[in-house]
């Protein structure tokens, strides 16, 4: 029944966490759009076609190839996965719990966010900050940007206290019990970002701010590169562990199932604590001055951390058979086609796993101390990240929507709105996986990454075939974010609501195995002592370098090429 706006007032007054959420998801979303409509420009820049003259005329602002790369990459890999991330690992625990967060302190990080995005995003815009994702020294941004962007990074330190005290009340008013999972993922997801958001703080205060600011006349490109990566690869599970809460503890719900194991979800987010921050250096496996044994003891480091993600892909893959077959699926693979194929809240993260095998694959080539060299700084790169974030972390954040939207507002999402959705997934879905095929296949014939290729178009002849693949990626995903941007739009923009959906629990599944009297889910449960020796690792596997770095400064001047 419709009901008047009063009546979702007074949901709002309950439960305040919805609208901040809202605001999260929408902020989130909108970066996502604007970043993705650069997106053709760079697919159909690796299929050999020039397209940016066309992008100045329709946008004066933007003046260069380069100019579009760092707001893609900015936008995409950066803004959106961050809001995204402060939305739901907040939004699930404090549902999980029954518990309000922090409001005063939930709408602080907002703004903060807010802020520091805009402030980052003029320079940007300007072209006074054309430093690619990596923002690497000695290409030199607007004081602005970089300003901008610490204070964006820093709003995820206040959401890191708003589920730390969450979980702080709850312990308090349930002594000796078992965390609940999803705050239980949401506290080790947090804290695992702790950790891996210090590298960028250091670069930001050490060296960045003061560079623009014109405090210091030069710094060094080694030592930035390094404290970027340490940060920079575990912002990969930053990315990534938002969606697999929302795998492991929304999809067998979607699926008509529940979750076989709560004990194995527990350990793969544990595991990813312990693992995702020491590995950056196989970042760096072409830099010198970081000593090859510790190279190779990231890369290690780097090929355990498959391990949590196996262990994903084992549970997830039970859970859905045991829906399946609860659906009535039969046979070696009926249970299979029972899934229920008609709703976006569930093929949208599915297909994004059966994007992230192959891209999990590339990432163990990307890790190896050898096989590295063959696809570095090549179009194979980003032909794997893409796969990652842009596959299975969007997806399954477009996924989300479905169950989400109507929880936080009341507004019903109609069939014709769910078939609208499934066609993005679905046309979301084949264009990566073709412009997979295209920049993987790119790579391997040594087109470069980050390059403006287009612009020199008889270089690469013998790349044609996989330059194909990247403009019809780059159609397919035009359209399908086209779609995407009408049917988000028509949701939120509608008028009818239903006070007893945003009343309604979050969809969470039930457990098979749960994690009562197990001695291994109470010692997992001892968060303070993993997060100990989680920043005891990282302290080993960078202090020595980090020491040696800092002792050996090289300040160079920096640089203005676009």
């Amino acid at each position: 029944m419709a009901v008047r706006a009063s009546e979702i007032s007074r949901i709002y007054e309950a439960y305040p966490e919805k609208k901040a959420t809202l605001y999260f998801l929408v902020l989130g979303f909108l970066a996502l759009i604007v970043g993705s409509l650069f997106g053709p420009f760079q697919a159909l820049n690796y299929g050999n076609v020039d397209a940016y003259p066309l992008l100045k005329r329709l946008l004066p602002f933007v003046q260069s190839y380069y100019q579009g790369l760092t707001l893609h990459g900015v936008l995409n890999a950066i803004v959106f996965t961050q809001l995204f991330a402060q939305a739901i690992m907040v939004y699930l625990p404090a549902r999980e719990l029954n518990m309000r967060p922090n409001m005063g302190l939930m709408w602080l990080s907002w703004w903060m966010a807010f802020l520091g995005l805009v402030v980052a995003a003029l320079p940007l815009l300007a072209n006074e900050a054309t430093v690619l994702y990596t923002f690497y020294p000695p290409l030199k941004g607007h004081w602005a940007f970089y300003l901008g962007a610490s204070v964006f990074v820093l709003s995820t330190w206040v959401s890191i206290y708003i589920v730390l005290d969450l979980w702080r009340r709850w312990k308090a008013a349930n002594p000796g019990k078992v965390t609940p999972l999803v705050t239980y993922m949401a506290v080790v997801f947090w804290l695992m970002w702790f950790l891996a958001s210090i590298g960028l703080v250091l670069e930001a205060v050490l060296f960045l701010l003061p560079w623009s600011f014109g405090l210091v006349e030069g710094v060094d490109p080694l030592v930035t590169r390094t404290l970027f990566w340490w940060t920079g690869h575990p912002i990969v599970y930053f990315w990534l562990l938002p969606a697999y809460a929302i795998i492991y503890t929304i999809l067998p719900k979607q699926a008509g199932g529940k979750l076989v194991s709560d004990p194995m979800a527990r350990l793969a987010f544990l595991l990813f604590l312990l693992l995702s921050t020491p590995v950056g250096f196989h970042h760096q496996f072409a830099d010198p001055g970081i000593d090859p044994t510790w190279k190779m003891i990231h890369s290690i480091l780097t090929l355990f951390v498959a391990v949590p993600s196996l262990m994903t892909a084992f549970t997830i893959a039970a859970s859905l058979e045991f829906a399946g077959r609860l659906r009535g699926g039969k046979g070696l693979f009926g249970w299979i086609r029972a899934l229920p194929w008609d709703n976006p809240a569930f093929v949208a993260p599915v297909l994004g796993l059966l994007g992230f095998i192959p891209g999990g694959a590339g990432g163990i080539v990307n890790a190896s101390f050898t096989l590295n060299y063959v696809v570095h700084n090549t179009a194979w790169i980003p032909g794997h990240f893409h796969l990652q974030v842009a596959g299975l972390v969007t997806l399954t954040a477009m996924g989300s929507l479905y169950w989400l939207l109507p929880n936080l507002t009341g507004k019903p999402i109609s069939d014709a709105q769910r078939r609208l959705g499934l066609a993005v997934v679905w046309l979301w879905f084949l264009g990566m996986m073709l412009m997979a095929v295209g920049l993987h296949w790119a790579g391997l014939l040594n087109v470069p990454r980050r390059s403006y290729i287009a612009q020199v178009p008889d270089a690469y002849p013998h790349a044609a075939v996989p330059m194909v693949f990247n403009v019809l990626a780059g159609i397919v995903l035009l359209v399908a974010l086209l779609l995407f941007i009408y049917g988000l739009f028509s949701v939120l923009l509608g008028r009818e609501r239903h006070v007893e959906l945003a009343e309604a629990p979050l969809p969470f599944a039930e457990v098979i195995s749960g994690p009562e009297d197990r001695r291994l889910v109470q010692a997992m449960d001892r968060i303070g002592f993993w997060f100990a020796v989680a920043a005891i690792l990282v302290v080993l596997a960078y202090g020595p370098t980090l020491v040696q770095l800092f002792s050996h400064l090289n300040p160079v001047p920096g640089w203005r090429l676009w």
